[in-house]
């Protein structure tokens, strides 16, 4: 099971590195994709769970909410416009429904999951908002964009793969068990202090002050977690395992990127109050 896990998640870095490498297009290229993806497979959820919703309408929106973060200049931020238009035409399509209790569920269906899936959007935001890399610092010619979405990247899985190995070494005691019966108070001290030591490390290499980890870190820690046990409720209330079988081991796209949906708004909030 571990094997699996392993060879599924290795084969989502080659993509991933050569978007980072690139830079620019190709990381927005990666992340509306992903978004598409994770959308449809978060109705087939809400729709197992008995939430109804317009999947190609909640999934259009949702891409055009990250066209918004990966589109700045020509869009020009209209991300609360392109929401308000999105809420708008869900209601208007819900009054086709005969009974009002359905068209109330698939209109507020529709909206939580666009808007759920589209905080990946923040990945994008989360580079444009960046501050410069320090001249000299190692990383320096990887540029504030790419450098910071690398950050956020390494954090949220070392976070993933230090609550996973400690969880299972020395994991007792659980908690919110009835979400998600594998979470354990030691995974998460353990995954936070991993998560901890590689922000640590980013900073340091993109000229910024290691200690500043003390308060990332955690940040990414616990809102990576957080993403985890959101998409976990989902498919509690589904009633299944995986969100879908895109990926031998891993399920589907959203079970790869739950984290960076909490994640990303998080660090770019922190980016955002303290260098700017």
């Amino acid at each position: 099971m571990l094997r699996q896990r392993v060879l599924s998640a290795a084969a989502l870095v080659p993509p991933l590195v050569l978007a980072m490498l690139l830079g620019g297009p190709w990381i927005a290229a990666v992340v509306i994709a992903a978004t598409g993806v994770a959308a449809l497979e978060t109705f087939r959820l809400l729709r197992a769970g008995g939430f109804p919703s317009f999947p190609l309408l909640g999934t259009a929106l949702a891409v055009a909410l990250v066209l918004d973060a990966a589109l700045p200049g020509l869009l020009a931020g209209k991300g609360l416009l392109i929401a308000a238009g999105g809420v708008i035409l869900v209601a208007v399509g819900a009054f086709s429904r005969k009974d009002p209790r359905d068209g109330l569920a698939v209109w507020v269906g529709t909206v939580f999951g666009a808007l759920y899936v589209a905080l990946l959007g923040f990945v994008l935001r989360l580079g444009a908002a960046a501050p410069g890399v320090t001249a000299g610092a190692p990383l320096e010619r990887l540029g504030s964009e790419r450098g910071w979405i690398l950050l956020l990247v390494l954090g949220v899985w070392a976070y993933d793969t230090g609550a996973f190995f400690i969880g299972r070494q020395f994991g007792r005691r659980r908690f919110l068990e009835h979400i998600s019966p594998s979470k354990t108070w030691a995974g998460l001290v353990g995954g936070i202090a991993v998560a901890s030591v590689v922000v640590a490390a980013m900073l340091a290499a993109l000229g910024q002050s290691p200690a500043a980890a003390l308060v990332v870190g955690p940040l990414v820690g616990l809102a990576a977690q957080a993403g985890d046990l959101a998409e976990s409720l989902l498919k509690r209330a589904a009633g299944v395992k995986d969100s879908g079988s895109l990926i031998p081991g891993h399920g589907g796209v959203l079970d790869r990127i739950d984290s960076f949906l909490f994640a990303a708004p998080v660090l770019t909030l922190y980016v955002v109050s303290a260098y700017r």
